[in-house]
């Protein structure tokens, strides 16, 4: 259920889903409800806790299916004899050297999803003798994590579905008390996560700069430290790129800073483009895709999530989100092709696409982001271009950085969350010449994506910097894994992962 209510006057947040998936960890199995049990490939599966009877039906079901424990398979017996379980499914694990941490959580939520569509209330898994390249605990945690990631869904706008129940999980684990802790950590990192898939699949309507400031300063309960810039202050400091992009609707632009100081190291910048709504401008979008670009301020999403997931975990890091924020409407006051921004950086842009808008918020905000707070590390979160979706389409983002460590720390971290990245180059900066203007907003040739990244470049100054193009990574038309259809939350567990275990 979605852990976000918006409305143009009113905004509730929550902590918690009132339809969550119910995690308990125990130290033996329930003998009610549906049993689950997990199977390494081509090993033997253990089936003492049911029936002499009941394990023959069983092993026949799985020898008429020829069954191995091939990962994310399943075989389903329903009413076992002599047996309390309504049904018992095997899942398959795969490989035992196989099974991580991004591997179990993808395989919990395709459990859950198969689990609900049987209309199962109560599900009992054994992981108790279950291990792979982490204890079975640590694998349970895992596991339940993808659970939960994959019931989160955004239905603010359905009529209430009396019908629907929470799925209990009791995973039976050899330790209690570490599967607890372990999947506690984990689920600090979802509500970062669903706070980010809220706000990417809410409507553009309830959810313009104004909105999403709101929402970044309810993270104040949490000891995080927000600021936020209105028009006149944004066009006080010379940010003209960001004052210029929401120049175009009511409301304008906003700059939203999220500071979480759990250490005394120079902080790490994390910038988000925040485009609540991008009609592309005067160089206005066509087609359906249309509908999709209120996701267009899902790196904003990520950032502030990221945050979040920090705050809660009270990591010892030192992390600021700014997030340039606006709505690149068309309008009288809207800027038009071929007019000219000044950046706070100094450089004058030529506009000659207005659709070419979230490099212009971008180069602002990384500016403030590095003059204001010295950061030793930057990493910028954008949906910025189709020509990234072209190129590596929507199973990877896409990496830009000079720096060899860290386009290798956050290519691991993405691999470790299901968050993968394909690294492409920066270069062309020739084609970002303009003749009245230092640079211009587009390429005249060269990669779309690259030319992007190479625009943003110009603003990264002496900081390490890394540039996420996320675009097609942010809304999710079907379910799968740990992520549900609608806004995913995509880069809040990678950059969580990277921060927690590299920084």
């Amino acid at each position: 259920m979605s852990y976000l209510k918006l409305s143009a006057l009113s905004l509730a947040m929550v902590a918690a889903s009132s339809h969550g998936a119910d995690i308990q960890f125990h130290s033996e199995l329930a003998s009610n409800g549906t049993l689950v049990l997990l199977q390494e490939q081509d090993q033997p599966l253990n089936i003492s806790v049911l029936s002499p009877q009941a394990q023959q039906q069983l092993q026949k079901a799985l020898n008429t299916a020829q069954f191995n424990g091939e990962y994310n398979k399943h075989v389903q017996l329903l009413a076992p004899v002599d047996s309390n379980y309504e049904r018992v499914v095997v899942v398959g694990l795969g490989a035992q050297d196989e099974l991580d941490a991004a591997r179990t959580a993808k395989l919990g939520g395709n459990v859950h999803g198969l689990l609900e569509g049987m209309k199962v209330t109560t599900a009992n898994i054994d992981f108790a003798t279950i291990n792979g390249q982490l204890s079975n605990t640590e694998l349970a945690a895992q596991f339940a994590h993808g659970v939960n990631l994959r019931d989160h869904s955004f239905d603010t706008y359905k009529q209430s579905d009396a019908a629907k129940t929470t799925l209990s999980y009791h995973f039976d684990v050899a330790d209690q008390a570490r599967a607890e802790q372990a999947y506690q950590a984990l689920s600090h990192i979802e509500q970062g996560v669903f706070l980010a898939r809220d706000l990417t699949s809410e409507v553009p309507s309830a959810l313009t700069p104004v909105e999403f400031a709101q929402a970044a300063q309810q993270l104040g309960e949490l000891g995080v430290k927000v600021e936020i810039l209105g028009p006149e202050q944004i066009k006080a400091l010379g940010m003209g790129a960001l004052e210029g992009v929401g120049r175009g609707s009511k409301d304008g632009a906003r700059l939203v800073v999220a500071h979480y100081q759990g250490s005394d190291d120079a902080p790490i910048a994390l910038v988000g483009k925040g485009i609540t709504f991008d009609s592309g401008g005067y160089s206005i979008k066509t087609g359906a895709s249309i509908a999709r670009m209120k996701s267009d301020m899902a790196g904003a999403a990520a950032v502030l999530g990221t945050v979040k997931a920090m705050a809660l975990s009270k990591a010892d890091v030192n992390v600021v989100a700014v997030m340039g924020m606006a709505a690149n409407m068309v309008s009288e006051t809207a800027i038009a092709p071929g007019d000219i921004l000044r950046t706070a950086e100094g450089l004058s842009v030529e506009v000659l696409n207005t659709d070419a808008e979230g490099r212009l918020v971008l180069s602002d905000a990384m500016w403030y982001a590095r003059s204001q707070f010295k950061p030793q590390i930057m990493v910028d979160v954008a949906t910025l271009t189709g020509s990234k979706v072209r190129a590596v389409g929507n199973r990877y983002s896409a990496i830009f950085s000079d720096d060899e460590q860290l386009v290798s720390e956050l290519t691991a971290a993405g691999k470790a969350v299901n968050e993968q990245v394909w690294r492409l180059p920066l270069g062309y900066k020739d084609k970002l010449k303009s003749d009245i203007a230092d640079i211009q907003n587009i390429g005249s040739g060269g990669p779309g994506a690259t030319t992007a990244a190479s625009f943003l470049q110009h603003f990264a100054g002496d900081t390490r910097w890394v540039h996420l193009d996320i675009a097609g990574n942010a809304l999710a038309s079907k379910a799968d894994g740990e992520v549900n259809v609608g806004g995913t939350g995509y880069g809040v567990r990678l950059l969580s992962e990277w921060l927690l275990k590299t920084k």
